[in-house]
């Protein structure tokens, strides 16, 4: 190794340029004076007695007076161990990066199994409250009116609410007055077969636990976007399409909100072939880079993978395929896809039909 080299490994293992030479030069001098050690190395002769001290402060030197200012080098002991140290810090280091390299990317996420259903309830009512797009929520009567604070602090804050509840005819419940629900929700459906609780919350968490009927008495908290997205399905085909009878709790005219790209093609594809002009507020994300964007402008075009298919009323919904909108906001025409979107420019998380002109 080189005079050169060695001075650069003893900067990357702390020493300014100007202290490296100058203890390079120690070294090979042995003992000298500051002048000396100045003129052979890199260091300016103003600067040489500040490079010394900061040397003798680290233990790598010591100064002396005779008849000038005189340095020489500690015993190389101590640096030498902290030089090795540091050549196996860097050979770990080495190894762990190619490790992570290697290694398959995963997503942080949790799963959590609890015995308690109330804890269930409890971490459903904390999301709720914190929710910013949109709660997709099946419970039973007792259970909702456990979550009424949080659902009714989330519906003011303008988050999309659709509620399924399970009311027992046979003990006499009712459902709630059609007021109340209207102050707690976007979308109400009920039946009168049990169901599990579950709540998912803004595309990443899901709290669910089985019925009151099922032997199986536990709950999961789920922070995983991939498992949220699972239970959507199922709450989306299993309950919400299928098994509840819906309640209207909103206008079925414009503006009118949609969290689904594929309920809001099922309501505007037979105006659009109609020739109908359809604008919309869009808010979604970047597929590309995550950045959440508002769009608007007129709805120019549906993709439905079936579409042609299926009358205006037909229950489509949780069909697979693709299903994609067509926004042109005057300077473009933008693809736009629903949960999961991939092929598409933008993923929606929020749809808002503004007006359906004939």
């Amino acid at each position: 190794m080189n005079e050169t080299e060695l001075t650069a490994i003893l900067e990357d293992a702390g020493l300014s340029p100007y202290q490296a030479s100058a203890y390079v030069e120690i070294l090979k001098l042995g003992s000298a004076s500051a002048t000396t050690i100045a003129k052979e190395s890199d260091v300016p002769d103003p600067r040489i007695y500040d490079v010394l001290r900061d040397l003798e402060e680290s233990g790598y030197i010591e100064t002396y007076e005779q008849d000038s200012l005189r340095a020489r080098a500690y015993s190389p002991t101590t640096i030498l161990e902290d030089l090795r140290e540091r050549a196996t810090n860097f050979e770990t280091a080495a190894e762990e990066i190619e490790g992570l390299w290697e290694a398959p990317t995963i997503e942080t996420h949790t799963v959590n199994f609890v015995n308690r259903v109330d804890t269930v309830l409890d971490q459903a009512g904390a999301i709720i409250r914190e929710a910013t797009e949109q709660v997709q929520l099946a419970v039973n009567l007792d259970q909702y009116e456990q979550l009424r604070p949080a659902l009714r602090a989330a519906h003011e804050n303008d988050v999309h609410v659709r509620i399924g509840i399970y009311i027992d005819e046979d003990n006499g419940e009712q459902l709630p007055e059609e007021d109340e629900l209207q102050t707690l929700a976007s979308e109400v459906g009920y039946r009168t077969v049990p169901m599990p609780l579950v709540a998912i919350v803004d595309r990443t968490t899901t709290c669910f636990a089985p019925h009151e009927l099922s032997t199986n008495r536990y709950g999961m908290i789920v922070e995983d976007r991939t498992h949220a997205y699972i239970f959507h399905w199922f709450f989306l085909a299993g309950l919400w399409e299928s098994n509840l009878e819906q309640l209207v709790t909103g206008d079925d005219t414009p503006p009118m909100t949609y969290v689904n790209v594929r309920e809001c093609i099922r309501d505007i594809a037979t105006p659009l072939s109609d020739g109908a002009t359809i604008t919309a507020t869009i808010d979604a994300v970047d597929v590309n880079n995550g950045a959440s964007v508002s769009l608007e402008g007129t709805i120019v075009d549906v993709y439905y993978t079936g579409l042609e298919e299926y009358t205006a009323d037909a229950p489509f919904l949780y069909h697979g395929g693709q299903a994609t909108i067509v926004l042109d906001n005057g300077d473009r025409e933008n693809t736009i896809g629903g949960w999961g979107a991939v092929i598409e420019d933008y993923e929606a998380t929020r749809i808002v039909v503004e007006s359906i002109e004939n």
